[in-house]
């Protein structure tokens, strides 16, 4: 038996740094990742699409966001089952009891909207632990698990949240006990663990039967979310009775975020930047965070604005990481010297390289002034 495991689809998600027609494009990048797991599906032979949690970005969605999804739901053309997450619980304003909702799901749509088995087929089970609000206070994986025989029913957990040996904040009330689903796995009550909330693919614990499958596209930076764009094809063996699990990722993400961390100290690194940018494939999905340090003269300074101007116009977005980056400009001695100026104007241009060497708000302006000075001369020259 083969089926796709795959999760945070947080379908209505927005990214704020996304530039201004790069944000339609991205919303339907998701909502085309997750109607593409109907071809996915047909190749591989799969039976049925779990999503663990996280469906939607929240529960107050556009009515054009629900209906859009709904139709990339109903073009994956075999059952989806869905997970309510931390995202799109089910409490009182629940998406998933929505009158458009209810209205529009397809037939082959499933919500997991009970604790507990939710029957496939005769000998094949779901265990879903759905989030009922934002905040439980208890283990929600575990309340499923207790009292499951070991009857020789194939059981797949459809889980939602964080594990405890990855999560820092020990004393959340939510995490999933490894040591509860290791315990099941063991005895041979369950056979699967299918979980959401971690962006990235990742396998917990060591019996190979525990795994994230990652959001299937990109939502965080790559410093932060290592390995997204997947989702998991998972075969069991129900032939055997130890029913052994075979995972195999499958890549469907095709955006990307990167952050970038460079040292610029002179013309030479900036023109390197240059380059590192316009090799970069798939710009208009791509999204690039720069982290930069160093000194550079105002000359090497106007040219890296000018390179990064460039360069936002053509990527989804590239942006300076303000936290990260620290970058000294101070004017080179003579630097201005060569502008083919005379009189008042060269007094006035000393002067402000003069206070271009000063600290503070005052040698703020005056380097600026310098750097628009430079783009004026060049223009001119041009």
């Amino acid at each position: 038996m083969r089926f796709v495991h795959t999760a945070d689809w947080q379908l209505g998600m927005t990214r704020h740094f996304l530039n201004g027609e790069a944000q339609p494009r991205y919303s339907a990048a998701r909502r085309d990742a997750v109607a593409g797991l109907g071809t996915l599906a047909a190749e591989a032979g799969a039976e049925f699409v779990v999503v663990a949690g996280d469906v939607f970005e929240h529960n107050q969605l556009a009515p054009r966001d629900v209906s859009q999804a709904l139709e990339a739901m109903r073009a994956i053309g075999i059952p989806v089952y869905l997970l309510p997450g931390n995202h799109d619980p089910l409490d009182a304003s629940s998406v998933y009891t929505s009158a458009l909702f209810t209205a529009e799901c397809p037939d082959n749509v499933r919500v997991l909207d009970t604790a507990g088995v939710h029957e496939v087929r005769p000998g094949l089970q779901l265990v879903a632990a759905p989030w009922r609000s934002k905040a439980p206070t208890t283990d929600l994986v575990a309340d499923v698990l207790d009292g499951l025989p070991a009857d020789g029913v194939t059981r797949i957990v459809v889980g939602h949240g964080g594990v405890d040996v990855l999560d820092p904040d020990k004393n959340k009330l939510s995490l999933i006990r490894l040591a509860a689903v290791e315990d099941a796995l063991a005895r041979g009550a369950v056979h699967y663990v299918a979980l959401g909330d971690k962006h990235s693919r990742t396998e917990v614990g060591s019996t190979g039967r525990v795994w994230y499958s990652g959001s299937p596209e990109v939502t965080n930076y790559d410093d932060v979310e290592p390995d997204p764009g997947h989702v998991l094809l998972v075969d069991i063996d129900e032939n055997d009775p130890s029913r052994p699990v075979r995972v195999e990722p499958r890549r469907v993400g095709r955006w990307r975020f990167v952050t970038l961390r460079r040292e610029v100290d002179s013309g030479r690194d900036v023109a390197d930047l240059d380059i590192n940018l316009d090799l970069m494939a798939d710009k208009e999905r791509t999204v690039v965070r720069l982290a930069l340090s160093g000194s550079l003269t105002i000359t090497d300074k106007a040219a890296l604005d000018a390179c990064l101007d460039r360069y936002a116009r053509v990527f989804a977005a590239l942006t300076v990481w303000e936290r990260h980056s620290d970058i000294a400009v101070l004017p080179a001695d003579g630097e201005f010297d060569d502008l083919g100026i005379g009189g008042f104007a060269a007094a006035a241009v000393d002067e402000l390289v003069a206070a271009a060497r000063e600290e503070g708000e005052q040698g703020d302006d005056a380097r600026a002034a310098l750097a628009l000075l430079l783009r004026l001369v060049d223009r001119g020259a041009a």
